[in-house]
């Protein structure tokens, strides 16, 4: 009866060793597969959880030597303070309020690395109690087996992870188990002493046949692969999930551009939040040196540090309009970001703990004390965020200083001709630095060029990035259509640089009370950035953005005579004149139909005169009571009138859709109704103080996309027309209800 236990018990634990060997194979890959750390000290804890499982029967038991083993783990991993004391006990229970609070929001990607690691601990024990149960109870261990084969299978096809030894490993132990499990089996009905003496008769031929085996698969020769290679097909069939041709790369800020292009896949993982009172473009560098395949710096950084987080730069002159505003930046501490993030018009930057930060003004970088330590603290940021005024950046003159030209007109020699030539085909007709920037912007969202992060080629050798975007595949994401603009300004001899930063994000569902124009805004690696900014000499560095799909958050408008009134975009007077003149010419017209011709009343003598003299004034006293009756009408009914007449004219306009009419239309009725824009507004100030007299929202989505077309072009707001006759006839609606 010993006996027999002690075959039982031994070949339970060697049937259970082997599982773990198994089991390790598929913890084995995650160093080079993930970012997993320390997978040593999770196979520690598989193997306690086996051993427990194995030698001990009582459930508390098991219990409390699992749940001790996995809080040792987490202490050696994450708490610095004294074990079991009160700091640690505090400290745990911090990680788990937030982490579970994070869960219950669904935000996974908020948990912290501590709870990820204590979820994956649970998740070992978990399996080590399945795999005893598969193993010892119901038998199943073949199943196992397969499933890692197939798990290597997958890694080794599809990652970098080389799954040749592994292979082995899991081929030997799984057979040598198989074996002695077989073995077992048969012996169940066999006495004790010719159990002992078939052990070795029967587990040496396994032996020999797994060795052999194994040797002779590993240095036979081998066919070439029979079956097509999968990851082509798939790169072919399912270029959504972002293979490509060029490397496979995640979204988000980097700081080596000197090779670009290349398919990325999306990464929704946030980066930080933001404080600020609109979803603002961050800055975070430029760079001014383009080789031909990325962008790099003439010079090394420079930095110096800032006195009283004061800085000594700006983008644009002092002469540009600006309005003052605050924002608060919190990094993600799980998405690190090396550099500090900033919106125009940055004039002072102060930690929330008292960091110090350091900037180099050429390329505009700042950062903060200890890139280790203070990158992901919180920081309050002073700006004034600039207004343009077009008619200026027009009629900007004067010429480039001579540093200016040499850093930011530099091209590689090797730049193809046919980019110079399309610039000029773009801008032909074009006077003003400003047009011709704003006709390269437009370009490509009027020309086919596609926003696409999935199959988008890199250069080969010998090819120009921008030659090979512009002409054979116009297909790309930011990068691409960025680049491209820079040098093509740069081919007309206009300055402009290559600028890095994140788009505005979005804002968080959960928004904390703030004040009035406020919100806070949650900002990921899916928004990460690249634009373009010109040189005006008077001006000085003026952001574009070329990107389709994207618009320029900046602030453009346009100095008024009047209230309402521009040369290019309001409307003119003459227009009512003329509509005036037409309709009076049509009375006129109607009342020569009314009265009989001059020459028909002098026909047929006196008698016929008088007789016409006599219908004369009669048809003249018939006119007149008609005019008196109408004009009587008219007066009372004026408002009714002028309404139906708005709203006729209206509905011309909305036919067509044509935005800068409409825009303008609006606000002639605005002005109409006791509503003018005041001189030196901004257009989205003016949509703010409209929306908050009329309770209404749309009067500022619909200023964000008049500015767009006068940013871009109009053929962009195609998809959009639904929508804009929706805002314009709401807006409509509420004035002249």
């Amino acid at each position: 009866m010993k006996n027999n236990i002690s075959l039982e018990s031994v070949s339970s634990f060697i049937l259970l060793l082997a599982g773990f060997l198994l089991f390790w194979e598929w913890l084995r890959p995650l160093e080079q597969i993930t970012d997993t750390g320390n997978v040593h000290l999770f196979v520690i804890y598989t193997a306690i959880c086996f051993v427990t499982s194995f030698l001990t029967r009582n459930g508390w038991a098991k219990f409390v030597i699992k749940s001790v083993s996995l809080l040792f783990i987490l202490d050696y991993l994450f708490l610095d303070v004294t074990l079991l004391s009160r700091e640690w006990i505090q400290t745990l229970t911090l990680e788990l309020r937030y982490n579970l609070a994070a869960v219950w929001k669904n935000d996974w990607v908020l948990m912290t690395s501590f709870f990820r690691s204590f979820l994956f601990l649970l998740l070992l024990w978990l399996m080590s109690y399945l795999l005893h149960y598969w193993f010892m109870v119901a038998n199943k261990f073949f199943l196992f087996v397969v499933l890692t084969f197939v798990y290597l299978a997958v890694l080794d096809t599809y990652t970098i992870y080389d799954g040749q030894a592994a292979m082995v490993r899991t081929f030997v132990v799984s057979f040598l188990v198989l074996g002695l499990s077989r073995y077992v089996k048969l012996m169940n009905n066999v006495d004790t002493i010719h159990r002992k003496k078939h052990v070795w008769s029967w587990m040496t031929p396994v032996l020999v046949i797994v060795l052999f085996a194994t040797i002779l698969g590993i240095y036979s020769p081998k066919l070439n692969p029979q079956w097509p290679d999968p990851v082509p097909f798939i790169q072919s069939t399912a270029g959504h999930v972002g293979f490509s041709d060029g490397p496979v790369q995640k979204v988000g800020y980097g700081e080596d551009d000197s090779q670009l292009g290349g398919s990325f896949v999306q990464d929704d993982s946030p980066v930080f939040e933001a404080i600020a009172h609109d979803d603002i473009y961050w800055r975070i560098e430029s760079k001014d040196l383009y080789t031909g395949k990325g962008w790099e710096r003439s010079t090394e950084l420079d930095f110096q540090e800032l006195t009283n987080g004061n800085l000594g730069w700006s983008t644009f002159s002092q002469q540009v309009e600006t309005t003052s505003y605050n924002a608060e930046v919190r990094p993600v501490n799980q998405n690190q970001l090396p550099k500090v993030v900033y919106p125009y018009g940055i004039n002072h930057i102060a930690s929330l703990d008292q960091g110090q930060f350091f900037t180099d003004s050429e390329f505009g970088l700042i950062e903060s004390e200890s890139s280790e330590q203070n990158q992901n603290l919180s920081y309050t940021i002073e700006y004034d965020a600039p207004s343009y005024e077009i008619n200026e950046l027009r009629d900007s003159s004067g010429d480039d200083p001579a540093d200016i030209k040499e850093q930011y007109l530099q091209l590689p020699d090797s730049l193809p001709e046919r980019v110079s030539e399309l610039a000029l085909e773009v801008t032909d007709g074009e006077d003003t630095r400003y047009d011709k920037a704003q006709a390269i912007e437009s370009y490509f969202s009027t020309n086919g060029y596609v926003y696409q992060i999935e199959d988008v080629s890199v250069p080969e050798e010998g090819e120009d990035y921008v030659d090979q975007f512009l002409f054979e595949t116009k297909v790309g994401y930011c990068d691409n259509f960025s680049t491209s603009m820079v040098v093509m300004l740069r081919a007309l001899d206009i300055p402009a640089r290559w600028v890095k930063g994140f788009t505005g994000g979005v804002e968080a569902a959960d928004q904390p009370p703030l004040p009035d124009d406020y919100s806070l805004y949650e900002v990921t690696n899916n928004n990460a950035h690249s634009w373009v900014e010109v040189y005006f000499p008077e001006t000085g560095w003026v952001p574009f953005e070329p990107t389709s799909g994207f618009t320029n958050p900046t602030d453009f408008y346009l100095e008024t005579s009047g209230d309402v009134n521009t040369e290019d975009y309001m409307i003119d007077e003459e227009e009512t004149e003329e509509e005036t003149e037409q309709e009076s010419s049509e009375v006129e017209q109607e009342n020569e139909q009314l009265n009989p011709a001059e020459d028909e009343s002098e026909v047929g003598g006196a008698d016929n005169e008088e007789k016409g003299n006599g219908g004369n004034y009669y048809w003249i006293g018939a006119v007149l009571l008609i005019l008196a009756i109408l004009a009587t009408i008219i007066y009372r009914k004026r408002t009714e009138l002028r309404d139906w007449y708005l709203l006729k004219k209206w509905d011309r306009l909305k036919q067509r859709l044509e935005i800068e009419a409409s825009y303008v239309y609006l606000l002639e009725i605005l002005e109409k109704r006791g509503m003018p824009r005041t001189k030196g507004q901004t257009l989205r100030q003016y949509a703010k103080e409209v929306d908050r007299r009329l309770g209404t929202s749309e009067m500022y989505d619909i200023t964000l996309a008049y500015e767009e077309y006068l940013y871009r072009d109009q053929t962009s707001l195609a998809k959009d027309n639904k929508r804009l006759h929706g805002l314009f006839q709401q807006m409509i609606d509420q004035i002249l209800a």
